[in-house]
């Protein structure tokens, strides 16, 4: 009897297993063609992106980001995306200089917006003006060593090429045109960040839409400025000289600057970031070359995305976030109360000895029920 009863169990088993089977294959098949699961390309879209509608994005210094939609509206387009190649010299400290390599004359290169299946058309031009062959790598592109293989570009000279963006993040994006020259033209300014959002826009920590009020890109640079024999900077007349002097300074692997967007006060002081009291603010943040650990000084990242991607599920509540060089992150911070807040890389030496450190200025009214002083600074009693 037992063994009868057991078949008749399975039995029927058997058909609702089966039904439930079938169930879970309908529904993960939809929501892939849908590219409603982490991870799976929109294949809705076969072609080869020769016929998309096409849009052109106007470049924009960092710390902004250029205009964009939060939420894609329709399907993939061709975004259209022009970097021009500056060799040019700057300040990057009070009295400090060197010959920079930038896209767009700005350290870091300016963001790129896109949506996650869309493809960016990226036109590199390289004036005749310059001395160097440069050329793009995308951490977010797919083959061809991100771009490098076929973008190389000698003065005077222009390329085109196309990739899709098929994982959605932030990713750094640089200069690699070979051997030393690839660490040269990285730590000389050569590099970006491009942010690819998910079609449906972002989520938090339970699958719910977020949005962000502003965005920030804040790039940490270290910088190498080969010295004489009295340990005093050089003054180097030429991006051809800067390249031979900075091989010994870069091999020391001890930055002589450490800073942010470029220059020691690119983001203090009259130059600090914005914010109002209730909104919130994405701050992008990247590192070409060596690791950081980022900071908000009196706020926390409301939401982090770990090493920036947003397939993965925010983390919460962070205090400090970690960025493997080569990298960038995203963390989102609803300001809770006004002030002067400090951005910054939590090793304090490199921060406030050599210069990666931001300020946010936030206006509103203040909230005694998050902090209030009880009793001002006076004798001890």
């Amino acid at each position: 009897m037992k063994k009868n009863a057991s078949k008749q169990t399975v039995d029927l088993v058997k058909p609702v297993l089966h039904s439930c089977i079938v169930l879970i294959a309908i529904v993960v098949f939809a929501a892939c063609k849908q590219g409603g699961v982490a991870g799976v390309v929109d294949k809705t879209y076969e072609g080869e992106g020769d016929n998309l509608e096409r849009v052109t994005q106007e470049m924009v210094a960092p710390p902004l980001l250029p205009k964009h939609d939060q939420v894609a509206i329709g399907g993939p387009k061709i975004v259209e995306v022009t970097l021009t190649i500056a060799e040019k010299k700057i300040e990057i400290a009070p009295g400090d200089s060197i010959w920079a390599m930038t896209f767009n004359g700005s350290v870091p290169g300016p963001m790129i917006v896109v949506h996650q299946d869309d493809f960016v058309e990226l036109t590199l031009k390289n004036p005749a003006t310059n001395t160097q062959l440069h050329n793009i790598d995308f951490h977010a592109a797919t083959g061809k060593m991100g771009g490098g293989d076929i973008s190389e570009v000698n003065p005077g000279q222009q390329v085109t090429f196309q990739f899709r963006a098929i994982r959605p993040g932030v990713f750094v994006y640089h200069c690699a045109p070979g051997g030393m020259m690839v660490p040269m033209h990285v730590v000389s300014g050569m590099n970006g960040v491009i942010m690819v959002l998910p079609r449906e826009g972002l989520k938090d920590e339970n699958g719910n839409p977020v949005t962000y009020d502003k965005a920030y890109y804040i790039a940490e640079q270290d910088f190498y400025l080969p010295k004489d024999a009295n340990g005093k900077y050089k003054n180097i007349a030429t991006p051809q000289q800067s390249m031979q002097e900075m091989e010994a300074a870069i091999k020391m692997l001890t930055p002589t600057h450490i800073v942010f967007n470029g220059h020691r006060t690119a983001l203090i002081g009259r130059r600090a970031l914005t914010a109002k009291v209730g909104e919130k603010v994405l701050f992008i943040t990247s590192q070409a070359n060596r690791d950081t650990r980022i900071h908000l000084i009196g706020g926390h990242a409301d939401l982090y995305w770990p090493a920036g991607k947003f397939n993965n599920r925010p983390y919460t509540d962070l205090e400090t976030w970690a960025i493997p060089g080569g990298s960038a992150a995203a963390a989102l911070y609803k300001f809770r109360e006004p002030g002067t807040y400090a951005y910054l890389n939590h090793n304090l030496i490199e921060a406030f000895a050599y210069g990666a450190i931001a300020q946010i200025k936030v206006e509103g009214e203040w909230d005694n029920s998050l902090m209030k002083q009880i009793e001002k600074a006076g004798p001890v009693k």
